[in-house]
């Protein structure tokens, strides 16, 4: 979590460092979450069969080699490439996490426990621009990246000494690698040919990772179609009939477009306030700040609001406020003053996010099935990751940004307005379909349904942001307790 906020701050230092243009900027997020998006559910499948723990300790010692060799990287292709190393390793320890948590707590302890794992993730959140900022004016980008080396050796003393070894006792059937190696093709050629054409590519190239990306995609579909409802020795890393209850169908669309909104425009947001506003690394981590402050203060009792009255009016009420602080964002221009024109969209944004994610998150769970619960946490942290992936990739060249306007600020500044209009409407479509098809019941109900232990594996966490889950919500999602190691 640290990581994936502290690098955004340092992209500005890293483009003039390694003179690299906008789209090799994209590439430098992109890279790593295309990677873990794809594997993701592969790395909590490899957990649940040969162990969470030592998985999650080669994902760990994985993220750590790969961070050096960004940190040690000599130009932005080379540093492209790690980052896509780092997302294997990521896709290899961020299942894990959660799942050891839920596997070796006793039912009555796992919430708080859970609680715990949302809460400092959220700190690392808050924390990875402000680090970040300083780190690259004290010491120089690259420490962006070598950070992750000492915090690396902490974990790993701490997981052999701590963490007792758990696996998934129900699990069979092989790893559905052909499904993961399409899902990642697909999402590499759609997201290479957004990129490229904007970047002025190869006009062939383009139009061939395109349509290799969109077959790869119908292809994983087909697959998983095949392996969902015509059982084999392979189980299916997404299994499609997760998607026979329209509730959930419906909550990951309005997933997919909150953090394609909030995952494009946060990228552009940091370039803006430095290349534009005149802001320091630092001062636009800080900037950033008071969502995360208020999203932690206000996601539990937006959770516990929305199983009070039902999910559909505080989730509408947040997405709306989330394009309203969409809209403020436009003020941030060329000498734009942090107190007049950053606060209070960042104070509004905040506000909306705290109020969307919780009742997003526990509806995501409540709507499908109990034996579905781990599968749809994980499809829904997927399709939060690939959301982000797209957008990234897609937003640029969809407000007229290329490789130029990287380094002119008035059109840079021409684009980003762009941006926040594209991005609200995005959220009042999100609000829109909350409005008309969210369930006002689907937790009640749930609550009624959920079973004292869990019965089920979990093996990936929800999205960033997951506030501690009720007593009520956390029955229906843990995973299944096997004896091993329960506290």
């Amino acid at each position: 979590m640290l990581d994936a906020t502290v690098v955004n701050v340092a992209l500005p230092t890293i483009g003039r460092h390694l003179d690299a243009s906008l789209g090799e900027l994209q590439w430098t997020v992109t890279g790593y979450t295309l990677s873990l998006a794809g594997l993701i559910l592969l790395g909590g499948s490899l957990g649940d069969r040969v162990g969470r723990r030592r998985v999650f300790l080669i994902g760990v010692i994985w993220f750590a080699l790969a961070s050096a060799l960004c940190g040690a990287a000599p130009d932005i292709h080379v540093l492209i490439g790690a980052r896509v190393l780092e997302g294997v390793g990521g896709a290899l320890l961020t299942p894990g996490s959660l799942a050891i948590i839920q596997a070796t707590f006793a039912p009555e302890d796992r919430p708080r426990a859970v609680g715990a794992w949302a809460g400092l993730g959220g700190v690392a959140s808050a924390a990875g621009p402000i680090v970040g900022g300083w780190l690259v004016e004290a010491a120089g980008w690259r420490w962006v990246f070598l950070l992750n080396l000492p915090l690396a050796v902490a974990v790993i003393v701490v997981t052999v000494r701590h963490v007792p070894e758990t696996r998934d006792p129900t699990a069979r059937g092989g790893f559905d690698i052909s499904g993961a190696a399409l899902a990642a093709l697909g999402l590499a050629g759609i997201t290479y040919a957004l990129i490229g054409a904007p970047e002025h590519t190869s006009l062939t190239g383009v139009v061939v990772a395109g349509v290799l990306g969109i077959g790869a995609a119908v292809a994983f579909v087909v697959l998983e179609h095949r392996r969902t409802y015509h059982p084999a020795r392979v189980e299916p890393m997404l299994p499609l009939d997760v998607f026979a209850s329209r509730q959930f169908s419906v909550i990951n669309i309005i997933t997919f477009l909150v953090y394609a909104a909030f995952g494009g425009l946060l990228f552009l947001l940091v370039l803006q306030l430095q290349v534009v506003s005149g802001f320091s690394p630092i001062g636009a981590g800080l900037a950033l700040l008071p969502v995360t402050v208020i999203t932690l203060a206000l996601s539990a009792r937006s959770g516990a609001l929305a199983q009070k009255i039902g999910p559909r009016w505080p989730m509408t009420a947040g997405l709306v406020l989330l394009a309203v602080g969409m809209l403020l964002m436009s003020r941030i221009g060329p000498h734009a003053s942090y107190a007049g024109d950053v606060l209070p969209a960042v104070v509004v944004y905040g506000f909306g996010l705290s109020l969307t994610v919780a009742p997003l998150t526990a509806t995501v769970l409540a709507s499908a099935d109990v034996r579905h619960a781990g599968v749809a946490s994980g499809v829904n942290n997927a399709v939060a990751r690939a959301a982000s992936l797209l957008a990234v990739a897609a937003l640029p060249a969809a407000v007229g940004l290329d490789a130029a306007s990287y380094h002119q600020p008035p059109r840079f500044n021409h684009g980003f307005d762009r941006a926040t209009l594209a991005c609200a409407v995005i959220l009042l479509a999100a609000a829109g379909l909350a409005a008309l098809l969210v369930d006002n019941n689907v937790l009640t109900s749930a609550g009624k349904q959920a079973k004292p232990e869990a019965q089920v594996s979990c093996s990936v966490g929800a999205p960033p942001l997951l506030p501690p889950p009720t007593r009520t919500s956390a029955a229906g999602t843990g995973a299944s307790a096997t004896g091993q190691g329960q506290g």
